[in-house]
C-alpha cells in the first residue's frame, strides 16, 4: 500500500545509503511489479498513487582535452598504471563502458589499413548497436596490447583488469597527474560524449550511434553543452 511504499523509499535513502536517484529507480523497478498485479487483479488500488518518480538532473563529470592530454603524456615505472591509463584512454577515445572492452572481441573489429578500422559491436547492458572509427590513438592501444592478424575471432582485444582495481588504479593516476577530479571508467563515457565528439561539431544523432543508445533523450543526459560551443 501507500504507506510500505513511503516507508520502503526512507529505508533505501537511510538504512541503505542510496542517493535521491537511485532510490527512485528502485521504486520505479517496484512499480513495474505492482502495475502488472493491478493489471492481473492481485492488487485492487495503485500503491504509487500521488508518488512522483521523476529523477533529478545530476552534472556528469568529464575531462577537458588538457586534461586528457595530460593523462596521454603520463608515463610511470609501474606497468600496472600505465595499462589502466591505455584502457582508460581507449575508453575515451570509444565511448565504451568497462564491461564492453573487457568483451571487446576480434570479430569486433572491422575494416583495414585503407578504410580505416571500425568497432562494430553490441553493448552489453542493453544490447544496442554501437559503431565507433577507431581513431589513431586508440588503435595505437589496440596494437600495443594485440596483433589482430594473430587473433582467433573470439579472442579478447584488450588484456583490461578488474573494474574495482581499475576505479582503484585510476585515482593514484589521477594524483600524480595533479587531476582533482575522481577518475572512474564511467568517466570515460561522458568524456567522449562531451569534449571528444560534441565539442568537437559531431551531430548528436551520430553519437547517439556511436553510444549505441536506441533514444535521443539518453544521448543528451551526457552531451553537456560546453562554454565554447554556445560561443
Amino acid at each position: 500500500d501507500y504507506q510500505m511504499i513511503q516507508q520502503y523509499g526512507i529505508y533505501l535513502k537511510t538504512e541503505k545509503g542510496c542517493s535521491y536517484n537511485t532510490a527512485t529507480k528502485f521504486l520505479q523497478n517496484l512499480k513495474t511489479i505492482t502495475s502488472i498485479s493491478i493489471r492481473s487483479g492481485w492488487l485492487v488500488k495503485d500503491p504509487f498513487n500521488g508518488i512522483s518518480l521523476s529523477l533529478k538532473e545530476v552534472d556528469r563529470p568529464y575531462l577537458t582535452m588538457e586534461e586528457m592530454q595530460r593523462l596521454i603524456e603520463f608515463h610511470s615505472v609501474f606497468d600496472r598504471l600505465n595499462k589502466v591509463r591505455d584502457f582508460f584512454i581507449f575508453s575515451c577515445y570509444t565511448g565504451l563502458v568497462y564491461i564492453d572492452v573487457k568483451q571487446l572481441k576480434r570479430s569486433e573489429i572491422e575494416g583495414d589499413e585503407t578504410t580505416g578500422y571500425w568497432i562494430r559491436t553490441r553493448r552489453q547492458k542493453t544490447g544496442g548497436r554501437a559503431n565507433i572509427p577507431l581513431l589513431d590513438i586508440p588503435m595505437s592501444i589496440i596494437r600495443n596490447y594485440a596483433k589482430l592478424e594473430l587473433l582467433d575471432p573470439n579472442d579478447p582485444i584488450l588484456p583490461i583488469l578488474s573494474n574495482q582495481k581499475m576505479n582503484a588504479y585510476l585515482k593514484e593516476v589521477a594524483a600524480v597527474c595533479g587531476l582533482k577530479k575522481n577518475l572512474t571508467m564511467h568517466m570515460a563515457r561522458h568524456t567522449f560524449a562531451t569534449t571528444v565528439t560534441l565539442s568537437n561539431g559531431v551531430p548528436i544523432e551520430t553519437v547517439s550511434k556511436m553510444l549505441g543508445h536506441s533514444k535521443l533523450a539518453t544521448t543528451q543526459i551526457y552531451a553537456q553543452v560546453l562554454e565554447n560551443k554556445v560561443s
